[in-house]
């Protein structure tokens, strides 16, 4: 039997009530909250909040933490860095750290050309610096994106981003030239569609409503995708939808932009989830997991594609040597502890488990995902497939008081993100949790 979660007192406690409060009064309200968990501490899969709650983290730090809390190689490392610099601006000098890190990456992604690597500090700058580079490279000035993306908020990635209204209400006008259309959410065809009767027609719009009617082909810079939708709903497409996107793009010579802000660094059981589909894009964006926590984008290109020159983009903080060396010993972890592997086999048997539950439950309307990348969706019933975010938000609510740190994405999902080492024992004691809060949930309907 597992020794987590322990709950000591019902959460929040005292201690996480009273500096809620003092949040609400200093800090800036654009923040989402899911629920007042006040971290004190993290070890591995475990997170402590300030009142001695210890929950098991099916959250990873929103996806950051794909080596745990706190792993003792990281922390080594960065220690070990401390004692040397923190900082020269990689963008005027040079240091060993991030080309150390440069040659990691061109090592992990998918491609075997040459490729170069830009460094900076997020999820967002990482897309907005592919965004430029399309731009720099081809000479072009429209892109396509997809609707239910996420790609981040600064006014650049936000054009690209098309998941909720929240996230764009007043910040018009955006940067022109982008063009949305629907990804292939299978289980709600936009469309109104079945796979694979539709024959891809996902593919096939793009190319005849929207390059041949109003985006001319010859003036788009870039496709830019999530592999797996995200903030949207963790949605997976099918199988073959990569290589028909990638023909489509290669007939048109039109880039492709990968964003795997959340997808990559091991979490679906491949170093980048677009491995899964066997192709090849000409940028992928990475932060989150990469310093485990730490601050850090980077954006790998083909190095023929990066031949903008100097002072074209940069950041005075992009590839700080602390992440850098973090990044550097998360890459290593994930090889020496054979990470990718455990990935595959409890994300197996989580979908296994998820997939039951399915079977008996009349509120789980759909089990999707890879590795350890993995959403629930919420239904009010299976035939009419009406989302059930309120459904969705209790059972995360009490996953969470009953020890079980779970967020929601899309409308009505669960997601599920453990880190990548996550014991069996573990995840066993999540999923018990989660599936006995389901039952609830569902009686009480």
């Amino acid at each position: 039997m597992a020794n987590y979660p322990k709950i000591v007192v019902t959460p929040p406690g005292p201690k996480a009530r009273e500096l809620v409060e003092k949040d609400e009064r200093f800090i800036s309200p654009s923040y989402v909250r899911f629920y007042p968990l006040v971290v004190e501490s993290g070890k591995g899969c475990i997170v402590r909040d300030v009142d001695g709650n210890e929950y098991i983290d099916f959250n990873s730090g929103l996806a950051c933490l794909n080596v745990g809390h706190n792993h003792p190689k990281v922390i080594e490392a960065i220690k070990r860095q401390c004692d040397r610099f923190l900082h020269y601006s990689n963008t005027d000098f040079y240091y060993n750290e991030v080309v150390a890190l440069a040659e990691k990456l061109a090592e992990i992604t998918p491609g075997n050309f040459e490729k170069k690597v830009y460094f900076g500090n997020s999820g967002t700058e990482a897309v907005e610096a592919a965004i430029k580079l399309a731009k720099w490279h081809t000479r072009k000035q429209l892109f396509i994106a997809f609707i239910n993306a996420f790609h981040g908020r600064t006014i650049g990635s936000l054009s690209l981003t098309a998941s909720k209204p929240a996230q764009r209400r007043y910040f018009f006008p955006l940067m022109p030239g982008v063009n949305h259309v629907p990804y292939p959410y299978c289980y709600r065809c936009p469309f109104r569609q079945t796979y694979p009767d539709c024959h891809y027609w996902c593919v096939d719009f793009i190319d005849e409503f929207v390059l041949q009617k109003y985006a001319p082909p010859e003036d788009v810079a870039a496709i830019v995708f999530e592999p797996i939708q995200g903030e949207g709903g963790y949605v997976v497409p099918p199988p073959e939808f990569f290589q028909r996107l990638k023909k489509l793009a290669d007939k048109y010579g039109i880039l492709l932009i990968d964003d795997e802000v959340q997808t990559g660094i091991g979490r679906t059981g491949k170093w980048f989830a677009i491995e899964h589909w066997n192709v090849e894009p000409d940028m992928i964006c990475s932060a989150k997991a990469l310093a485990s926590g730490l601050p850090l984008g980077a954006t790998i290109a083909k190095a023929k594609i990066m031949d903008w020159v100097g002072g074209s983009h940069a950041s005075t903080f992009g590839g700080n040597p602390l992440s850098c060396v973090a990044a550097i010993a998360v890459i290593d972890v994930i090889k020496e502890e054979r990470l990718l592997e455990n990935v595959t086999k409890q994300g197996t048997y989580i979908m296994k488990r998820l997939e039951e539950l399915k079977e008996r439950s009349e509120i789980v309307g759909d089990v999707r995902g890879k590795g350890l990348m993995i959403g629930v969706e919420f239904v009010e019933d299976k035939e009419g497939k009406k989302p059930a975010p309120q459904k969705a938000n209790e059972i995360m609510l009490r996953a969470w008081k009953r020890g079980v740190a779970v967020i929601t994405c899309g409308i009505s999902t669960l997601r599920i993100v453990p880190p990548l080492n996550i014991t069996r024992e573990l995840v066993d004691a999540g999923l018990e949790i989660i599936e006995d809060v389901v039952k609830e949930v569902e009686k009480e309907k």
